[in-house]
């Protein structure tokens, strides 16, 4: 399970390799969360943002439903 970082999050590669537990913060979303790996950085990602990979975006969320709220910690 991988992600890309927001650029603040990314913090030019100091959290390239690190794990972070995310979560959809959405009342209609799956319940659970999953563990990420960061692995590249997302520009076009906002503050708070992250890119999912297809296999952890689709544990959390519908895969059709774009973009979601998240929230996210240290793993």
């Amino acid at each position: 399970m991988i992600a890309a970082a927001n650029p603040s999050l990314y913090n030019n590669g100091a959290t390239c390799g690190r794990n972070y537990r995310v979560r959809c913060t959405e009342a209609n979303c799956r319940n659970g969360a999953v563990t990420v790996r960061i692995v590249d950085l997302c520009t076009g990602c906002g503050p708070n943002q992250l890119d999912l990979s297809q296999e952890a975006f689709s544990i959390i969320a519908d895969p059709n439903a774009g973009r979601i709220p998240i929230d996210y910690t240290p793993a």
